[in-house]
């Protein structure tokens, strides 16, 4: 039909913590959340991957983007940009940047993310 119904989930090495809200038929959503999460010290990375909900069959992965503990220490005041989403299956083509907000604040390690938009 030419459009999606776009969702995100961010994990934390590998463990699913945030699941965003489904925007129906688009191609450029905007999604507007932010959440705080607590790091545990050792984490490596976090990934936020985009999804297309399906009600017929298994939901789709469009593209992910890894943001990993070296690159957030490169931004101590945090990352907020566009982002080009990477492949997750090695046999599908990617297209498409997500934009994101991400900071790790104070001592007790508290990601602060901001899943804004897509495209």
């Amino acid at each position: 039909t030419g459009s999606s119904d776009p969702y995100c989930i961010v994990k934390i090495d590998d463990e699913t913590i945030i699941r965003t809200a489904t925007v129906w038929k688009t191609l450029s959503p905007f999604w507007g959340e932010e959440y705080e999460v607590h790091l545990q010290p050792t984490f490596h990375s976090v990934s936020i991957y985009v999804m297309d909900e399906d009600a017929l069959s298994r939901d789709d992965v469009i593209g992910k983007v890894c943001i990993t503990r070296d690159m957030l220490a490169e931004h101590p005041k945090g990352y907020s940009g566009w982002m080009s989403l990477s492949e997750v299956d090695p046999d599908e083509e990617v297209q498409g940047e997500i934009h994101l907000r991400v900071e790790v604040q104070g001592s007790q390690r508290l990601l602060c993310c901001s899943v804004l938009e897509a495209r």
